[in-house]
């Protein structure tokens, strides 16, 4: 379409009667929030909920800074500081419905590759309460089987010789408290809103376990004086897509170089336990509660491993999305007796969610056909997401004497589409996975050693010692290695 506009500050007049866009003025508004990893859940979740803070109560101590520490964040860098860090949220509603507007809460967007020095400032400004994370589940850099700090990693002995030239999210999370230390300024929030089960309480972790062997002292005044809240994030957010960027311009005569896309559905639960202040988030559906962890756990094992069900099961049978595995009778029902006979067993109390109605929202949500989130997406860094999701859930049975064979053969088909790299129909499985390599290597040894796959202790812990799970897994790698045919095991295992 000719004539379209570039989203920025000073086209918003221009655009305001093509589609929704800030009604608050951006450039009184303080920031208050520093936020890390500014992905597509972020923007469509964090953001979206301040956002609708400053339009609806006029919050003005709440705007948002994002931050990029990695090379991969240039591309968001460069284009933010083009569009004045607006961008186009397109919400997908299951009946065809699209709601699209502009979301003004992100004011600005620092680039610690390149300066780390104004990143480590815009932390430490006095105007700074939460400084919020979604550096995914790799970022917190711990063992998955231990749970302990990995210091091995380079970047952090770097950090640890050489505080001034913070590297990591640690390295600019200490630099950035030690210099409000000195300045006796209040501590921020550091606000954990990643998938990891007890999210905050691993942000602290983490953090002070990087401080203690960095600056004692600091990591002493960080236990008194700084707040880790729980919380529970939850709305689907597939990758942005060419076609996204073309609907808008096609629709709207917009050019939105990297808008977001995402499901209508939106959650975030969180502990009501700042250091300094928050925002009143609850004004605009947030719920505070003294206790996240009942609702982080029903979120992890029922959505997040039921995405890693369908969604391992579907790479290897040649689904695409998480809608075409819905699509298919079998994958439904295999994901509903997961949640019903495995996950939902091991769940604590959830006050206020009735449980069956929140699994067949699950089942509603993953079956959106307008959302199509891809299964490689869904699939990606497994290794950090299954140990949280899906395997804390076999050890929770087996330790009741539960039920483990649904899960089981997701481990199984996971070593295998490790292994043999190729769907059913004979397509290369696009693998995304920091520790891919070391999969590959494990699972092709699986012909020699049926347990080999799970003798990966970082990832499995014993559950390779554990005489029931051993048995299991053995025989569904016999089973599915001897058909080829993951649809068929499935079936034999709902009909046992």
């Amino acid at each position: 379409m000719k004539n379209y506009i570039p989203l920025n500050q000073n086209n918003l007049s221009k655009l305001k009667n093509r589609l929704k866009v800030p009604t608050y003025e951006r450039s009184p508004i303080k920031i208050g929030v520093v936020h890390i990893g500014v992905g597509g859940f972020h923007r469509a979740h964090q953001a979206y909920y301040l956002h609708q803070l400053h339009e609806q109560f006029g919050a003005t101590d709440w705007g948002i800074c994002g931050i990029g520490l990695r090379e991969a964040d240039r591309k968001i860098y460069t284009i933010f500081k083009k569009q004045d860090s607006l961008y186009s949220l397109i919400i997908k509603h299951p009946n065809g419905e699209i709601n699209s507007e502009v979301i003004g809460s992100i004011l600005d967007f620092d680039f610690g590759v390149d300066a780390p020095e104004a990143v480590v400032n815009r932390m430490a400004h006095v105007d700074t309460k939460i400084v919020s994370l979604t550096i995914t589940e790799g970022g917190y850099n711990f063992n998955p089987s231990t749970g302990e700090f990995d210091f091995e990693n380079k970047d952090i002995q770097h950090e640890l010789k050489n505080p001034n030239e913070p590297i990591t999210v640690y390295g600019f999370l200490t630099a950035a408290l030690r210099k409000r230390r000195d300045e006796n300024l209040p501590a921020f929030t550091i606000m954990s809103c990643d998938n990891i089960e007890h999210n905050g309480d691993v942000a602290r972790k983490m953090v002070l376990a990087f401080a203690r062997r960095q600056d004692p002292e600091l990591a002493e005044w960080i236990t008194q004086e700084v707040s880790f809240p729980n919380s529970m994030v939850d709305r689907i957010t597939p990758v942005t897509t060419p076609e996204d960027i073309a609907y808008l311009v096609d629709t709207y005569a917009v050019q939105d170089e990297w808008p977001v896309t995402c499901e209508p559905f939106i959650q975030w639960v969180v502990e009501d336990n700042f250091s300094n202040g928050r925002p009143e988030l609850e004004k605009v559906g947030v719920q505070f509660v003294p206790d996240v962890k009942p609702y982080e756990k029903m979120k992890l094992r029922l959505l997040n491993a039921g995405h890693s069900v369908i969604g391992i099961l579907g790479a290897i049978h040649g689904h695409n999305t998480i809608n075409a595995c819905m699509e298919d009778p079998l994958f439904v029902t295999y994901l509903r007796a997961f949640m019903d006979t495995e996950a939902s067993p091991v769940l604590d109390e959830v006050k206020g969610i009735n449980l069956e109605s929140y699994k067949d929202s699950l089942e509603e949500r993953f079956a959106n056909p307008n959302i199509k989130d891809s299964v490689a997406r869904i699939c990606s860094e497994s290794s950090a997401k299954l140990p949280k999701f899906l395997i804390a859930t076999i050890h929770e049975n087996l330790e009741s004497g539960g039920n483990i064979k649904l899960a089981t053969l997701i481990i199984v088909a996971w070593c295998y589409y490790h292994d043999k790299t190729i769907d059913e129909k004979g397509r290369p499985i696009e693998i995304i996975d920091a520790q891919t390599s070391e999969l590959h290597k494990a699972a092709k040894l699986t012909n020699q050693d049926p347990l080999a796959f799970i003798k990966q202790e970082s990832l499995f812990g014993n559950l390779a010692q554990n005489e029931r799970f051993a048995s299991t897994y053995s025989s569904l790698v016999k089973n599915v290695y001897k058909t080829n045919n993951i649809k068929k095991i499935m079936e034999q295992l709902l009909t046992e």
